[in-house]
């Protein structure tokens, strides 16, 4: 499966940064694959930094918005019916919902940080009918920063750009512990407020 889907991206190579937000569009093309080889292309000359991180993170929102579109206009029975297509199963619906319930509109930041949440939390976005921009921007935001990582590693791990995952995920907690700190932040000001 993997060697298919880097057949593909050699395709959307010759799309440049138009290709590396096309790759990412599809939920089912893995964006830890698509960014660090996004890298490595930077790392040949092929491509801008700056360039390939922007181009990434807009496709880190395209997808996104595909499930946030299915969320909203087919509801839980299309997610259920169609969501395997997306490699999303049942389980990652409930605790996306679950997720949602906690924390409102600011999951569609928070959740892209989340293992298990990260892809489907776009659902119940769509479903609760979040304001598409609020989504896109909050999209944006948690997407930055991940695409430039991935992107710089692939970059500077060059033809071991397929490193870059495993090097992430030992790194991953540095990037983890302010979006945590952030989260008891919005839980201790939620509290205070229900309580007034």
């Amino acid at each position: 499966m993997e060697a298919l889907i880097l057949q593909m991206l050699e395709t959307f190579k010759e799309l440049s940064y138009i290709g590396i937000m096309l790759a990412l569009t599809f939920e089912f093309v893995p964006a830890e694959l698509v960014l660090p080889l996004a890298g490595y292309w930077v790392y040949e000359g092929d491509i801008n930094l700056f360039g390939a991180i922007f181009a990434g993170s807009i496709g880190g929102v395209l997808g996104p918005l595909t499930l946030y579109a299915l969320g909203r206009y087919g509801g839980r029975v299309a997610i259920i019916k169609f969501g395997k297509y997306f490699f999303i199963k049942e389980e990652h619906i409930n605790k996306s919902d679950e997720f949602f319930e906690k924390y409102g509109g600011s999951v569609a930041f928070l959740g892209r940080f989340i293992p298990g949440v990260r892809t489907a939390i776009s659902i119940p976005c769509g479903m609760s009918k979040m304001n598409v921009w609020k989504f896109i921007l909050y999209t944006y935001l948690a997407m930055l920063p991940i695409t430039a990582i991935y992107v710089y590693l692939g970059y500077r791990l060059g033809p071991q750009w397929e490193n870059a995952g495993e090097i992430f995920s030992q790194y991953a907690n540095y990037l983890l512990i302010p979006i945590v700190i952030l989260i008891i932040w919005m839980i201790v000001k939620r509290r205070k407020l229900s309580t007034q």
